[in-house]
């Protein structure tokens, strides 16, 4: 059955129903069965997909399948009325409709028709999907179901694996697990993991006792007393006390911290912190305070520009948009906002690596820009981060335990004026590192965008609450709701979305992972600086872009700080980058010009014009994996050669490989697969109805046709 989750029941549910493929032609339709369920949309077709299909298997979701929480707007149209309505939760629909149009979270839009289809069953399951996909209240959302569930038949398992409570998470290929810092054990090991021996493990807030948006351990300086921090919570914005981030192996920290309300004490209460962190550093250095309120945008201004980006990726036909690309990419301010986060950071680097002290974030909520800027520092300073369980803990650690409001910023019930894809954000300024370093991270970008995913699949508790605090409440008031006994637990256990076993097949985690260690980008092992770049300034010609390119230009004004700290930080970036990059130390964004790309995969993937068959990284990533392949299986060959003695054991070493794409044996010239792609592992087929999917003037030049770009253009392009 496709509905195997634990608590997924069908809602509603329409036969005859026609997948639309292409906007101008039906021959590539599908013909199924639209089914609404109370976790997500599913078309059930028995035809083949046309060209293209999807490279992994999710064991949540179908090729065809939404999650109701990555549902964006729900349209009905009646074509014989010219009507059509935007459906809230609870609406009525006065005609039958014709035609179901979906808009996704991910930019995707799914088309459906109901030509054959019982008109009265169309205008159900319409309403249906309109009404489960917009919730009135959090305990609606499909987890609850999920745990109540599971709690009542603990014998039942999602996808026949025990998610084991989300207290676990994906190990990595040693077996280490991902902390989740709910612990006063975990804050304690990382204490210990980063040398910060002037700072302890506070307790104070266990039970949520002073600020229901903190965790209930946290890291504060040893020389504060529990008594000192209760009595300054008062003063702090949410009762939002100091909190430490990281330790540079040099004693200065990370901290971040909330405005101060009390006018009165203001001034008295922000030195005693500071003095308290300044007494934590070795060297007893000043702090150094970062005011990001007043140095990055704001959360209305990053949600402004991810509307934009949207309209310029989705809502406009592809073919219109090629010539003013370029001008409309740089009117959404999108990347704009990505150097400037980058930029911001690589200065705050600068100040705890070469200026040694402590840095402290200051916001006045301390849970929105902070959370972004303060993981940004630690992936750029500590390799630890850069790991697949570094990076997960440090999600856990400054976006989940610190506070970030998931439910409201990712709008999971579709009511919140507080949206804005700050998380999206900061995985996209990950991306840009891990493209101008690609050999620096255990992770691939196909791992970021499967994160950015999972953010929106309502069965993970990690991404549906706005704090600790809110998950601890809502699942108590819903156990008792339904006879659920807790026993010493705090609130219900969600699934983790770190045991990525719940989701994937161990070869597609594989995929996911590290299938793309072996990146295009030569700056792996060495800087490779264009011949133009001039102690970090780039010459005009180098930072005009291609035509065609899906580039930003942007001013190269890399790192201009105020005041004194300017010729030593700028000597320091000139310093940096005209040396060979270790990729087990610090690394630092490339931020003029050309160097801010547009995360083409992420933003693309649903988009077939803009999609390359058999083109790509992959497709030359596939070609070395054969070759790779074929090297180690001459090595095993030699060895099994070398050792006849031990021929069992070499027999059984013969049929295993590290690669992902593996070779049919030495010499193997077979062609690449058909479903290599500049998309790959995704397909666009299905996902985005536009006009027909091999008619579009991109496609066609990409074919071969002559169109006005010119082939050497889309040879320089990387």
């Amino acid at each position: 059955s496709p509905f195997s989750v634990l608590g997924e029941i069908v809602v509603n549910e329409v036969n005859f129903v026609r997948k639309c493929i292409a906007t101008d032609t039906s021959q590539y339709d599908l013909w199924g069965k639209l089914v609404c369920t109370n976790f997500k949309i599913s078309f059930i077709t028995d035809d083949p997909m046309p060209l293209q299909k999807f490279h992994y298997k999710n064991l949540l979701l179908g090729e065809h399948d939404v999650p109701l929480t990555c549902i964006e707007q729900i349209v009905t149209v009646n074509d014989t009325k010219r009507k059509q309505k935007v459906l809230g939760p609870n609406q009525k629909l006065k005609f039958n409709p014709t035609e179901l149009i979906i808009y996704c979270k991910d930019f995707r839009i799914v088309r459906f028709r109901f030509d054959e289809a019982g008109p009265e069953s169309a205008k159900k399951v319409c309403l249906a999907i309109a009404h489960y996909s917009q919730p009135t209240d959090l305990q609606l959302l499909f987890a609850f179901e999920y745990v109540g569930e599971m709690y009542h038949n603990p014998a039942k398992k999602v996808n026949g694996i025990d998610p084991g409570g989300g207290g676990g998470g994906i190990s990595n290929a040693s077996g280490q697990q991902t902390p989740l810092f709910e612990t006063y054990s975990d804050w304690d090991r990382e204490i210990k993991r980063t040398g910060a021996s002037e700072w302890r493990v506070c307790s104070v807030n266990e039970g949520y006792m002073i600020s229901t948006c903190l965790p209930e351990y946290f890291v504060v300086p040893s020389s504060l007393a529990d008594q000192d921090l209760k009595l300054y919570s008062y003063s702090f914005i949410g009762r939002r006390m100091p909190l430490w981030s990281w330790n540079h192996p040099n004693g200065s920290a990370l901290v971040r911290m909330a405005s101060i309300k009390d006018v009165l004490q203001q001034r008295r209460i922000d030195q005693r912190i500071c003095n308290a962190i300044t007494r934590s550093h070795p060297l007893r250095s000043d702090v150094y305070k970062s005011d990001l309120d007043k140095c990055l945008p704001n959360i209305q201004e990053i949600q402004a520009a991810h509307t934009k980006l949207k309209q310029l990726c989705v809502n406009e036909p592809f073919e219109e948009t090629e010539e003013k690309w370029l001008s409309s990419l740089e009117n959404t301010r999108w990347l704009e906002y990505i150097r400037l986060f980058l930029k911001h950071s690589a200065e705050l680097v600068y100040m705890m690596e070469c200026k040694h002290v402590s840095v402290v974030l200051q916001e006045e909520e301390g849970r929105d820009l902070s959370c972004l800027a303060a993981s940004l520092i630690q992936v750029m300073l500590d390799p630890y981060f850069r790991t697949i369980v570094g990076f997960q803990s440090l999600i856990q650690k400054e976006w989940v335990m610190a506070g970030y409001q998931f439910l409201d910023r990712c709008n999971h019930l579709k009511r919140s004026d507080k949206e804005s894809p700050l998380f999206l954000m900061f995985l996209d300024c990950v991306w840009q590192l891990l493209e101008q370093y690609p050999a620096a991270f255990e992770f691939s970008e196909v791992y970021l965008t499967m994160l950015y995913d999972s953010a929106r699949i309502s069965l993970f508790g990690t991404f549906l609450f706005n704090c600790p605090h809110q998950r601890v409440k809502e699942s108590t008031e819903f156990a008792i709701s339904k006879n659920i006994q807790l026993g010493d637990e705090k609130g219900l256990r969600f699934p983790c979305v770190w045991d990525w076993s719940l989701q994937f097949t161990s070869r597609d985690r594989l995929k996911i992972t590290s299938i793309y260690f072996l990146q295009k980008n030569y700056s792996s092992t060495l800087r490779g600086v264009p011949p133009a770049l001039k102690n970090g300034i780039i010459s005009e010609q180098d930072f005009l872009p291609r035509r065609n390119s899906l580039i930003l230009k942007l001013k190269p004004d890399f790192l201009q700080p105020a005041e004194s700290q300017g010729s030593g930080m700028e000597q320091y970036f000139r310093d940096w980058f005209a040396k060979p990059v270790d990729l087990h130390g610090i690394i630092l964004p490339r931020t003029s010009g050309t160097q801010i790309k547009l995360w083409k995969l992420c933003y693309f993937r649903w988009v077939p014009e803009a999609q390359i068959n058999h083109g790509g990284f992959i497709t030359a990533f596939h070609k070395v994996s054969l070759l790779a392949d074929e090297v180690d299986m001459l090595n095993r060959n030699l060895r099994q050669y070398k050792s006849s003695s031990s021929l069992q054991g070499s027999c059984s070493e013969l049929n295993q490989s590290r690669m992902y794409f593996r070779a049919n044996g030495l010499n193997d010239t077979s062609p690449a697969p058909d479903f290599l792609s500049s998309s790959f592992p995704f397909s666009p087929v299905g996902n985005l109805c536009r006009r027909s999917i091999l008619g579009t003037p991109l496609s066609k030049f990409l074919s071969g046709a002559k169109i006005w770009l010119s082939t050497e253009t889309l040879a320089n392009e990387d």
